[in-house]
């Protein structure tokens, strides 16, 4: 009985019991970390289908498995309906790393002496004996063997699966254009969001993360009616201008779930201000010639002077005002004196600046302090990271794309980009997600599709995602790595970033899969990836 732990005082052998519909199995105790009940889960793609998603436990992801269909009992319906007011997340170790079960209750806590425990015959219950270490007279319970049943879902996977669909050639978008792939080191980054209808960007440089909009503001007396108040951001308070108000725009915004809070880097030394905005949109590269200056005759006017200029997109069709971080900053500085914030910063050692200290906007590879800078987009109802340096820009999904004969089956086709065709990769056929059709529509307004633009050495390719979340600032500590599931897994989603919702007063979990940016770009391991049944 080498999978059970014995206890030394008495001799007995301690389990946890549980119920998995009409099963009742035993899991050593020796082996359990906690007992939870079901926290939020974030769905892992190229995953075993038994793998309801990752939950954030101390810190820490942790891969959950449905233990019914572990066992091969049926699944109905989807786990989220399954879920009752006793249904529990069992954490046992597993080699070192936490591993949940969820079960349908927590029967208690069961010991049983060794000579109780009956070796396991044949078949019991459908389960199959591999999976089993004896029987318990005294549950009646089923012992399971967990590392076992683990290894089975996440064993190694073979490799083949897609080897008979490569290209044979299909490449890239190389530049011998790397000339044109080089120009777009020298166009201007904007991070575009809207407010009431109306466009408005910032430079990617001077933005330091874009969170949640909180569920409270702190609102200061006899402020400006656009000085909304400030946000508490990792112990720190941060001041909240609305642009709303600043620029006399229709509407309150009320509490759509699309909001955001961009905050902005004015510049070294200054406090970081956060922007209340409706909805972000895309990050857009333009040569600075696309940037006109705001004209003399507005810019006299006070309500424009928080303008930096005005940007052509789409060739001149939409026009987008590029705001000012440096004067933003004085919006937020007057609420920070009002709020205090520097004082308090003092008091805390955090050289008044209200947050933690910033790098200049140089500060190279995506990284700030301690920290790493993503672009974070939405997929089939989960967070996905890509390394800033990594992504070139975000795009409006086009309404046609040209299809592309005998591409792997995740190639949606292909798309011309300042005169460079790029392959588009429909992320949700590469990581065995829904069709958007079967995941739900998303709410008019808020989800709208984008193409993450990623290069390198002159490659190029297209992401097809659902939306844009922004940009997020990572501490160092709060990025780890991702459970392995499987080898396509492994291949393409190496970490995990665990972050607290901002605002979030329940102290709720944030988890962002973080992709590799490398083999995004090697098409022909792509097609080597091995198909994951669901």
């Amino acid at each position: 009985m080498t999978a059970v732990a014995q206890d030394v005082a008495d001799g007995a052998l301690a389990f946890v019991t549980v119920t998995v519909g009409d099963l009742r199995l035993a899991l050593p105790l020796a082996a359990v970390r906690a007992v939870i009940r079901l926290p939020e889960l974030v769905r892992i793609p190229l995953g075993p289908p038994s793998l309801d998603g990752l939950a954030q436990w101390h810190g820490e992801a942790v891969p959950v498995l449905d233990l019914a269909g572990a066992l091969g009992r049926p699944m109905a319906v989807p786990a989220g309906a399954r879920a009752t007011r006793e249904t529990r997340v069992v954490l046992v170790g597993h080699h070192g790393q936490p591993v949940g079960l969820r079960v349908d209750a927590m029967a208690g806590i069961l010991r049983s002496d060794p000579d109780r425990i009956d070796p396991v015959t044949q078949e019991e219950g459908g389960l199959d004996p591999a999976m089993l270490d004896g029987l318990l007279r005294d549950g009646p319970a089923t012992i399971l063997k967990l590392d076992a049943l683990i290894e089975r879902q996440f064993g190694d996977r073979t490799e083949g699966g897609r080897a008979d669909r490569r290209t044979g050639g299909f490449g890239l978008a190389t530049a011998g254009e790397a000339a044109k792939a080089g120009a777009g080191a020298d166009r201007q980054a904007l991070l575009v969001f809207e407010v009431a209808g109306q466009e408005f960007a910032l430079p990617v440089d001077r933005v330091r993360e874009v969170l949640p909009a909180p569920r409270e503001v702190a609102r200061m007396a006899r402020a400006k009616a656009h000085l909304l108040g400030v946000m508490a951001v990792r112990d720190r308070l941060l001041p909240l201008v609305g642009l709303r108000a600043l620029f006399g725009l229709d509407g309150t915004g009320g509490q759509a779930a699309g909001r955001r809070v961009v905050v902005v880097r004015p510049g070294a030394g200054q406090a970081p201000v956060g922007v209340l905005v409706d909805e972000v949109r895309e990050i857009l590269r333009l040569d600075p010639a696309q940037i006109d200056p705001v004209p003399p005759l507005l810019a006299r006017e006070p309500e424009f002077e928080d303008l930096d200029g005005i940007a052509r997109a789409d060739g001149g069709r939409r026009l987008v005002s590029v705001l000012s971080a440096q004067r933003l900053f004085r919006h937020g500085a007057a609420l920070a004196d009002k709020a205090g914030v520097e004082a308090g910063a003092k008091r805390d050692g955090a050289k008044g600046d209200g947050m933690e200290p910033a790098m200049p906007a140089d500060g190279g590879e995506g990284k700030i302090g301690v920290g790493e800078r993503f672009v974070v987009f939405r997929l089939a109802g989960a967070e996905y990271g890509l390394p800033v340096a990594a992504v070139r820009e975000v795009l409006r999904r086009p309404d046609g794309i040209t299809p592309l004969p005998n591409a792997p089956d995740f190639v949606a086709g292909v798309l011309t980009l300042r005169g460079e065709v790029l392959p588009l990769i429909d992320q949700r056929r590469l990581l065995n997600l829904p069709a958007a059709d079967s995941a739900g529509k998303p709410a008019a307004g808020i989800e709208r599709g984008r193409v993450v633009v990623v290069g390198r050495d002159g490659l190029l390719v297209g992401l097809l995602v659902d939306g844009l979340s922004g940009l997020v600032t990572v501490p160092a500590e709060r990025i780890g790595p991702a459970p392995a599931v499987s080898a396509a897994q492994r291949r393409l989603i190496r970490r995990v970033a665990t972050l607290d919702t901002a605002g979030d007063m329940a102290g709720g979990a944030r988890l962002i899969l973080l992709m590799d940016a490398e083999s995004l770009l090697d098409m022909d391991r792509l097609a080597d990836l091995p198909v994951i049944p669901q």
